[in-house]
């Protein structure tokens, strides 16, 4: 019988070279439901703007994995005791942090698995896989949930400066080609700490923090709210709610099996408890078979829904305007009215190419979990009251905008 190595290296073009700190995380890396997420897009459509964002869920698992290796490395490097059962707890936590994901990441959520978002998906995946592993991955559920003792680790997976976010905003601003995403992760990760219980950033490091916080603000303008890309993703969301119309019809359409079955029958949180099979059945979808079955839908009878997805599938997108205030509900119902008029639908039908919605961006909130800056003499500040950027306290306050989507030359 062979045997084979499990300390195994991956070649990753924002890090180099990743090493697999222990072998269940070996296990788990190579476990059918972790290999789906490279099947699903982290950024949704961006590369409808982006071209080269076509980067997966499973290249940030594995980033977020290794900076939480380097996390762990710089604390107990500074005295703090972290165990072993502890540091693979963490790391198996961030590891698994995304896999309850769904096709197209967050442009989806919901669409399918309606009220349902995607941490409770995770914690069902890391439940079934705890059983699977005869319970090697209790602690990291305690420390995904935030259960554990020590509150720091789970800070690590889920914050304002969690590992998670340190590798996205690296690993989406390399593939988009957007330099203002680029963060110091290295250096932010060289000043992590504790103070009471809780995780910490040494004063030398808050310059770093503070580019950090002003590139969120702008990523998430210029790329994951890019006004294209809210074109395309709303898009799609309205492909799948006219799909799944047409299926409390029993209006027959093309889909993988998997995907029928989300299509033609709703689900609640409840479901996924209850039957077992249920989770099996949503491991098996990805971005592939929702492509699919909008390539397929394109000659559909149903014109709504053969319109909606030939724009897509041929980028003749939906106008967008995007302001301040929300527009005036007059001039939506006229421009609905226009459309109902020349494509000779419904108002129903109509609301499918007319719409409109808000987008919210906020950089960091001192609302919920504080980003801590530890001084010398041991003081614990808010990084809101301590950065010398009068704008970082502003960056806490919500920027709301709303957009109008309609068909060009309408």
């Amino acid at each position: 019988m062979t045997t084979t190595s499990k300390r195994k290296i991956f070649n990753d073009p924002i890090y180099g070279f990743i090493s697999i700190p222990s072998e269940i995380v070996f296990d788990l890396i190579e476990h059918r439901y972790l290999q789906r997420l490279r099947r699903i897009a982290q950024l949704g459509l961006t590369n409808i703007v982006y071209s080269g964002a076509n980067h997966t869920r499973f290249q940030h698992t594995l980033g977020a994995m290794h900076l939480m290796s380097r996390a762990i490395e710089v604390i107990r490097s500074k005295g703090f005791e972290i165990t072993d059962e502890e540091a693979t707890g963490a790391t198996i936590a961030i590891l698994l942090h995304d896999i309850g994901h769904g096709p197209f990441s967050h442009t989806l959520e919901y669409s399918l698995v309606e009220g349902v978002n995607h941490e409770s998906i995770s914690a069902l995946f890391m439940k079934r896989l705890n059983e699977e592993f005869d319970g090697e991955l209790s602690l990291a559920i305690d420390i995904f949930k935030g259960n554990y003792h020590k509150k720091y680790l789970h800070q690590l997976v889920s914050s304002q400066l969690d590992v998670d976010r340190l590798d996205y905003l690296k690993r989406d601003s390399f593939f988009t080609g957007v330099s203002e995403g680029v963060i110091g992760s290295e250096r932010i990760i060289k000043m992590l700490s504790v103070a009471d219980g809780e995780l910490a950033v040494e004063a030398k490091g808050i310059y770093s923090i503070e580019k950090f916080l002003v590139a969120r603000r702008l990523m998430y303008w210029q790329v994951y709210l890019h006004k294209t890309v809210l074109a395309a993703e709303n898009l799609l969301t309205k492909i799948l709610k006219r799909a799944k119309d047409l299926a409390a019809e029993n209006i027959d359409l093309f889909a993988s099996p998997a995907l029928k079955k989300f299509l033609y029958q709703s689900h609640s949180s409840e479901d996924f408890q209850s039957d077992p099979k249920l989770l099996d059945e949503f491991a098996r979808l990805d971005d592939f078979d929702i492509m699919g079955a909008i390539k397929v839908w394109c000659d559909h009878e149903d014109f709504v829904l053969s319109k909606l997805c030939c724009m897509l599938i041929n980028r003749t997108l939906l106008k967008v305007e995007i302001q301040k205030d929300e527009f005036d509900r007059d001039i939506i119902a006229e421009k609905q009215k226009e459309i109902a008029t020349k494509w000779k639908l419904s108002d129903n039908e109509a609301s499918y190419f007319v719409f409109s919605n808000e987008v919210v961006n906020r950089a960091y909130s001192q609302k919920t979990d504080s980003i801590n800056i530890l001084h010398k003499n041991g003081e614990v500040m808010d990084i809101a009251n301590d950065a010398d950027l009068l704008n970082i306290s502003m960056l806490s306050d919500p920027v709301k905008k709303y957009f109008l989507c309609y068909p060009k030359n309408a």
